[in-house]
């Protein structure tokens, strides 16, 4: 990550053998995890390794783009990643999910939920001055992946404070998600109430994601007052503010990464190389390439190529207002932009479901090391927490609660002015409806807009396809429910 560390950590379970003879009872050179954390040094050492984790989530907003109605799939043909050509048509199976899809989300997540884990494990282990942060950004991380499995998956097995080990899955049931959110929002608590707003190194879990993150996980459940409560509280008293109208259009550019109204970015970094052999052992984010055209030639040396993948439709370009800010910074119009760039050019006949658009926030940009592979070492961080996110939740919590409209209203046109759009005086349902449309133009492209729908209800009669009572949540990987013995019921429909 940038400004922090690389460093592994690998945590394995170790086997001890027993024999009668002495002398082949050799002590392993290799250091036993049950004999770790006995300095700082190794409780930091592990949350690196527990941090590492964010970078695999770099597909997984793109994810959450082409299953809404805001993309379409796209690629090099109609076979091409066939796991995200059905959950774009939302024919996905519990079968099929293993070559980059759902299987892989559910091992790196739940690599990334050991490892936090590990430190919980051991949290008693030895003390130190610094040991209070290190829980509460522990419990962050927890949290974040947490959140990721359940909002994807529903109910699913979890273990607090223990690893999950090989064989503990044939005892381990999958935890209702009511109580999953339970723990993350303990863990979010602890963390919120134990971090500063500003770390000393970039990239760090701060008071202000904390606060961002459980404001959203409370959205989620409808627990509307708890939601308005904590998020009016970080737009109050924390260090974030709007970007300006002239600021706004560099958002997305590397030059204003961690900027004011970043309150949680997922870091990526240009240093190290890697192959497609291990999407979890890359550095850089390598779903920005997946957005960009084919044969793509930017005359501005600004923007690179890419596979095509995740393509705005007509629906969401439609969406925005004249005049609005957002767009050109949100989509990529590649006719418009070849015609005010005189050279540029790409390949209009290489791609399915090509619309002309792609998503520009997460788009290569040239200028990066492009070591070993230019599509997989891109160092475009994600904007996970945004404080416009923010001020749009605090909005929808206000209004749907039955708050205060008021307050919702002043929110909502903080971001319609940014925008530079005209305000606009709603109440009621009206205003429901507003911040809904608000939340699609300033959010597109960042993988919130399918679970804004599902969360809301509007999901089966916005995207094609969807299946109300089944598509909520996604079929658990037929391997990992064989891996269970069989323990783990599918969820329904699938």
């Amino acid at each position: 990550m940038k400004n922090l560390k690389y460093l592994y950590i690998l945590v394995a379970s170790l086997m001890v053998f027993s024999c009668s003879d002495d002398f082949v009872d050799v002590a392993s050179e290799d250091e036993n995890s049950e004999d770790f954390f006995n300095t700082e040094l190794d409780y930091q050492l592990a949350l690196v390794a527990a941090y590492d984790y964010l970078q695999t989530t770099a597909k997984f907003y793109q994810f959450g783009e082409i299953v809404s109605d805001n993309t379409l799939c796209g690629g090099e043909s109609a076979t091409d990643s066939p796991y995200l050509q059905q959950m774009d048509d939302m024919i996905h199976s519990p079968v099929g999910q293993s070559d980059g899809g759902l299987r892989t989300m559910w091992q790196w997540m739940y690599e990334a939920v050991n490892r936090c884990n590990y430190i919980m494990e051991f949290q008693d282990k030895t003390d130190f001055a610094n040991k209070t942060s290190v829980i509460a950004q522990t419990r962050f991380l927890r949290a974040y992946y947490n959140f990721i499995l359940v909002k994807w998956f529903g109910d699913v097995p979890m273990l607090v404070d223990k690893r999950i080990q090989f064989g503990d899955q044939f005892n381990i049931d999958r935890t209702p998600k009511a109580e999953v959110y339970s723990l993350i929002e303990d863990d979010l608590m602890f963390a919120a109430a134990n971090l500063p707003y500003v770390q000393n190194e970039t990239g760090r879990v701060t008071k202000g994601a904390a606060q961002g993150l459980l404001g959203r996980v409370y959205l989620y459940q409808d627990k509307f007052a708890e939601s308005a409560a904590v998020l009016e509280d970080l737009i109050n008293n924390g260090p974030h503010r709007l970007l300006t109208s002239a600021e706004y259009p560099n958002m997305f550019e590397r030059d204003w990464e961690n900027n004011i109204e970043s309150v949680f970015e997922v870091q990526y970094s240009d240093v190290e190389g890697g192959s497609f052999d291990c999407f979890q052992c890359l550095e850089g984010n390598y779903s920005v390439y997946f957005n960009g055209p084919r044969g793509f030639v930017d005359s501005t040396g600004k923007f690179d190529a890419g596979y095509s993948f995740n393509v705005p439709t007509q629906e969401v370009v439609d969406a925005f207002e004249p005049g609005d800010l957002r767009f050109e910074t949100s989509i990529l119009d590649i006719a418009q932009y070849i015609a005010d760039n005189p050279g540029s050019s790409y390949d209009e006949t290489a791609g399915y479901e090509q619309t002309g658009y792609f998503n520009r926030k997460y788009i290569a940009r040239k200028g990066d090391l492009n070591l070993s592979d230019a599509a997989l070492t891109n160092p475009d961080n994600y904007r996970a927490i945004r404080f416009a996110d923010v001020l749009l939740m605090a909005a929808e919590a206000l209004n749907r609660g039955g708050i205060s409209d008021t307050r919702a209203l002043t929110y909502l046109n903080m971001i319609r002015t940014r925008a530079m759009l005209p305000t606009v005086s709603f109440s009621g349902n009206n205003l429901t409806n507003a911040i809904y449309k608000e939340r699609r133009v300033e959010l597109v492209g960042e993988g919130h807009r399918f679970f804004d729908l599902v969360r809301t209800g509007r999901a089966a009669q916005e995207i094609d396809g969807f299946v109300a009572g089944k598509h909520e949540v996604f079929p658990i990987p037929i391997e990992e429910i064989n891996l269970s013995g069989g323990r783990w019921a599918q969820n329904p429909g699938y």
